[in-house]
């Protein structure tokens, strides 16, 4: 019997999609439901039917999961930061792993194992960067974030991924808003001035940038503010206002202002000191990005002979965290300013055997292969989107023993696999690593040998 709009169904969760849904099936017929944890038996209303398959919403809980757990946040699943809060961290992590593996069979018809997932010791206060929205409803002032698929702000006085100082400048900040009337920002007409509240902490020195983005040039009554936050928390070393006059959703604009101190923090990654500016790339699970970069390195055997091209290489921490165990590293970069980063990175960490070049992957690599540069081994470390075809087949001319493919989607990289297997380079290791609990996104680094 098919499955038809506003039916009840009783339905078994067998497994996750990557948006973080639950997947149970019906004659044949996938049923996703939001909220649903894998093992529950659930009863089911049907609210959306396809020809492959149909949308339920969770009406009752008939037997939860054994891994289903009260959810530890107030806001859950209001604020749509968290996808997992209602499922134990350990049965999230499989999920994960699985996830990634599944991908590479499915995407790339490549049966190669995920042997394990680098998980954290905790799955909470990992984030070292936070940018809250900030909104006006009925005179009140929210700042949190956003409701899924909304600009709609839910209020969060303390977000569990954040570092429980960041709950303690949220409320100053609130504060000062409430004190003083500075208008706040409202999306759908462009006016009002402060648009966002944006927060990173270095976890390794402890120092603390707050930055203001504001519709304008400046922020009225910013002196009070500045000594607010300084009397509030000695560690804020950086206090700023970003401008951004663009009516877009976009959060930073190109410029900032320094209201005090320095422009920039430092924080220190696998042994490197990386100055942090507002806006830097840089991985927002300091812990897990170590152990990521660490697995990374395992992976490219070095052995202090070769020449390492480091593409999509950002402020270069990924391929500065390999200089002393390798002869040079190259780093491209398409970002101005994140090249500067990576420069200034070496500079002071008085690294000298590296080289850094503006441009894009594509580009870059042409270049290095017409100027005859040869590496021995290939960082590869792109955006969510996964590399151009272009950029793997002049990797692959280019002849390295290995190429390290570090992927924040796993699907792109499954996909990304199968052109390099196609080109000589077929996957030999593949891990994934955790570095953002409690959310449906999982990192995943894979090692491809030249035949």
């Amino acid at each position: 019997m098919p499955i038809v709009k506003n039916q009840k169904i009783e339905l078994q969760i067998e497994s996750l999609t990557a948006t973080g849904s639950g997947v149970g099936h019906l004659d044949g017929m996938a049923v996703f439901v939001a909220g649903s944890v894998p093992g529950d038996r659930l009863l089911v209303h049907i609210i959306k039917v396809k020809k492959t398959y149909a949308v339920g919403k969770l009406v009752q809980i008939l037997e939860p999961s054994p891994d289903r757990v009260a959810p530890d946040c107030p806001v859950f699943p209001r604020c749509g930061g968290c996808a997992w809060r209602n499922m134990r961290y350990k049965a999230e992590a499989r999920e994960k792993r699985q996830r990634v593996e599944e991908n590479f069979k499915r995407l790339a018809h490549i049966p190669l194992p995920c042997t394990e997932i680098l998980t954290p010791e905790s799955p909470l206060r990992y984030r070292n960067k936070a940018q809250y929205p900030v909104a006006k409803e009925n005179g009140a002032i929210k700042i949190g974030f956003f409701s899924p698929r909304t600009h709609r702000v839910i209020d969060c006085a303390d977000c569990l991924l954040q570092p429980p100082e960041f709950a303690d400048i949220v409320a100053v900040f609130r504060a000062f808003l409430e004190e003083t009337g500075v208008s706040v920002y409202d999306s759908e007409s462009g006016k009002g001035l402060v648009r966002h509240l944006y927060l990173r902490k270095a976890y390794a020195t402890g120092e603390i940038m707050v930055c203001v983005v504001i519709n304008g040039k400046t922020l009225p009554k910013a002196e009070r503010l500045v000594e607010r936050l300084r009397s509030q928390n000695p560690n804020i070393q950086s206090v700023l206002c970003n401008h951004n006059t663009e009516k877009t959703n976009v959060i930073l604009g190109e410029s900032c202002t320094l209201l005090w101190g320095r422009a920039c923090i430092t924080d220190e990654l696998c042994g490197v000191r990386v100055r942090l500016s507002a806006q830097s790339f840089y991985q927002v699970n300091h812990d897990m990005a170590e152990r990521l970069y660490k697995k990374a390195a395992e992976f490219a055997e070095l052995d202090g002979t070769q020449v390492v091209l480091d593409l999509y290489c950002g402020t270069g921490t990924i391929g500065l965290s390999l200089a002393k165990q390798a002869k040079k590293i190259i780093g491209a970069e398409i970002v101005p300013q994140a090249l500067e980063d990576a420069r200034e990175n070496a500079r002071r960490n008085e690294i000298e055997n590296a080289e850094f070049f503006c441009g894009d992957a594509s580009d870059a690599a042409k270049r290095f292969r017409e100027d005859g540069v040869c590496p021995d081994v290939v960082i590869l470390d792109p955006p969510r989107k996964g590399c151009a075809e272009d950029v793997l087949r002049t990797v692959a001319e280019m002849k390295p023993k290995k190429i390290v493919y570090v992927s924040c989607d796993s699907a792109t990289l499954a996909r990304d696999a199968a052109v390099l297997a196609e080109l000589g380079y077929p996957p030999k290791k593949l891990c994934a690593a955790d570095l953002f609990p409690r959310t449906v996104h999982v990192e995943s680094v894979a090692q491809f040998v030249r035949e």
